[in-house]
Parts: C-alpha cells; sequence; structure tokens
C-alpha cells in the first residue's frame, strides 16, 4: 500500500480543512493479494471504528461535510474525482485505493464506470451532512469544531495530523 497525503488550500466555493491533509491511499490488497472488496473495506473500517455508512457512488457536484471526516473505499470499477473544488486537483481512482477526506474538504465524481461503487464511513459518532454552498465564518468553524479521529480509517494507527 502507497499512502500519499496532500494539504489543499481553500478552493473555489469549498473550504477544505486547514489542517489535516487528504490521504490517498493505493493498493490496499487483502491477505490474497487481492484488491479489497465492500466487505473487506466495510470490515477493516468498522474494525478501526469508522462504521460504515453506505455504498453507492460519488455525487458528480461539488460538495463537503462540515459535521464529520469521511473514507471513501473504492470497492469496484474506477473513477476520476475532483477534490478541493474546481481548481483542485483530479484523481483517477479504482478498486483497491481509498481516500480521507478530511472535513471541509470538496470532492465530486467527474467521470465513473458503470461498475464503480465506493464504501462511505465515517468516525465512530461523527455524522455526516452535504454543503454546496461558499463557506462563510459559521460554516468554517464548525469544520475545526469536529475533532480528529482516535485511529486511520485504514491502517488503524493512531491518527495524527501530518
Amino acid at each position: 500500500m502507497h499512502i500519499e497525503t496532500l494539504l489543499l488550500p481553500p478552493g473555489d466555493g469549498v473550504p477544505n480543512h486547514p489542517r489535516l491533509p487528504l490521504r490517498i491511499y493505493r493498493r490496499i490488497m487483502t491477505a490474497e493479494g487481492r484488491a479489497f472488496d465492500a466487505r473487506a473495506f466495510e470490515r477493516r473500517f468498522d474494525h478501526h471504528r469508522w462504521p460504515p455508512d453506505w455504498r453507492g457512488g460519488v455525487y458528480d457536484y461539488h460538495h463537503y461535510h462540515t459535521t464529520a471526516h469521511e473514507v471513501l473505499g473504492v470497492s469496484r470499477g474506477a473513477a476520476s474525482l475532483e477534490l478541493g473544488g474546481p481548481a483542485g486537483i483530479r484523481i483517477d481512482v479504482e478498486a483497491g485505493d481509498a481516500l480521507l477526506l478530511p472535513a471541509g474538504t470538496g470532492h465530486r465524481c467527474v467521470e465513473a464506470g458503470a461498475d464503480f461503487q465506493v464504501v462511505g464511513a465515517y468516525p465512530q459518532g461523527q455524522h455526516w451532512d452535504i454543503v454546496r454552498t461558499p463557506p462563510d465564518a459559521a460554516i468554517r468553524a464548525r469544520i475545526l469544531a469536529v475533532p480528529d479521529p482516535d485511529h486511520d480509517p485504514v491502517t488503524g494507527a493512531p491518527f495524527r495530523a501530518e
């Protein structure tokens, strides 16, 4: 597994997190050498105290969450995602990859195969919202009030800001 981190600056209409970087986990494999599937992601996330919440795609419009951090495990297919807002970065993901999106991180799906699926999970006790409006002071304060998770959802290591 390879982990990339990137602290995204505020974007056009999205705040991004001012302190916590986006994490991209590439090629997460099972003990048998296969890319993770939905059940494997759900078990791992749940074991690390990020209860899985849903399976599906990623919305095709820019949005962010102000009340929870989010992890997405790509359980099937491939997609191109835009992270950090319209002027952010575009990345390609495929089955076996995962993304940790700190609260405030803008994201949307640009294009995806018909079989694309992710597993979404949030730290225990955090509940997600969907925000599409430009951030104001109250939104920024709400994002900063979201506590850091106890554990990394993928590695299980104690969470620490990079």
